[in-house]
């Protein structure tokens, strides 16, 4: 894993990122639904940030939403930022890594999925990295 660096150039993220990830990490794009290979992808393990490598999910509180990406009901603690998000002509909450800033998805709330938070933190498979718990 790399280290956290929020600093990087433009360019120096270029370098590091393939294309598709530039475009989702750090233009806040998306990838089409149901295209992740994260979307279906049940292993345990932990997800980090493809862009710096930091642990920000844990496989224990992904689920099926149904909804075409990968979904968490919660991250881990400090790892995830929060921003509203007024593109598209609606309000929604944008979240990012808390690391490199890193644009991830976003998080809907009060959906009614049986999950302890009632959160779905809907995540692009290309921000993310996945580490299995046997590469110990």
């Amino acid at each position: 894993m790399s280290k956290p660096n929020q600093a990087k150039s433009e360019s120096e993220w270029r370098a590091v990122l393939s294309p598709e990830q530039f475009r989702i990490l750090r233009e806040k794009g998306t990838e089409p639904a149901g295209t992740g290979k994260f979307d279906k992808f049940y292993e345990e393990g932990v997800y980090t940030c493809a862009g710096c490598g930091t642990p920000l999910y844990k496989s224990t509180t992904k689920f099926s939403s149904g909804c075409g990406w990968p979904a968490f009901f919660d991250a881990i603690p400090g790892a995830v930022t929060r921003h509203e998000d007024r593109s598209f002509g609606m309000t929604r909450i944008e979240i990012a890594c808390t690391a490199c800033g890193g644009h991830l998805g976003h998080v809907f709330k009060g959906e009614g999925f049986p999950t302890p938070t009632d959160e779905r933190h809907c995540v692009n498979s290309v921000s993310l990295n996945f580490f299995d718990d046997k590469s110990k």
